[in-house]
């Protein structure tokens, strides 16, 4: 299983509540969470085949920021 970390700016439960409908659409998703105790708010996506685009897309739809982590301290 694969697994993507974004930073987010979701950052309670009810901004959670309102993206899982976005999230759940995705097929590649087989489970997701968001760490809303972390300063930057980050979204784990796990998968056999993470189509991070469509997250991205997803995400945004829900009317949140979003970016792929990238290496060990960066964006």
């Amino acid at each position: 299983m694969k697994k993507s970390v974004f930073k987010t700016n979701i950052n309670c439960g009810g901004c959670v509540a309102t993206v899982g409908p976005y999230l759940e659409k995705a097929r590649s998703i087989s489970h997701w969470e968001v760490d809303t105790n972390a300063r930057d708010k980050w979204l784990t996506v796990k998968g056999e085949a993470i189509d991070k685009l469509e997250i991205i897309r997803l995400v945004k739809e829900a009317g949140f920021e979003i970016k792929e982590k990238k290496g060990l301290f960066g964006f």
